[in-house]
């Protein structure tokens, strides 16, 4: 498996002078559980606020395809996604929502800040 930062891209932010906020929904992201090899589904919301970089979308939608054969814990997987794209953009602020469908009985929301007031 390619590693999933080989699909992240960027271009430049075309209103560096303002600041504006960024959302993208990813209603479909599917992971494995770590535990049982079972697909965990979830939607993912990121909100960032570029600072000179923007996420250009289809490379992001490609590196959310990347997490659909990896195992990872709901926590990991949010975080490891929050840590690349604060490397990748290092934006003013950065928020990542993980709302992960109920498994057992039990849902899991998972939220990870960057700067975020």
């Amino acid at each position: 498996m390619s590693d999933p930062n080989n699909y992240l891209e960027t271009f430049e932010n075309p209103s560096h002078n303002r600041d504006y906020l960024i959302e993208i929904i990813t209603p479909e992201f599917t992971c494995l559980c770590p535990k049982t090899g079972q697909p965990d589904f979830a939607k993912l919301t990121l909100k960032y606020q570029p600072n000179k970089l923007c996420v250009e979308l289809k490379s992001y939608k490609l590196y959310m395809h990347s997490f659909r054969d990896r195992g990872s814990f709901h926590e990991a997987v949010t975080n490891m996604i929050a840590e690349d794209l604060i490397a990748l953009l290092n934006p003013k602020k950065l928020q990542i929502h993980a709302e992960f469908n109920v498994r057992g009985g039990i849902y899991t929301n998972v939220t990870v800040n960057h700067k975020w007031g």
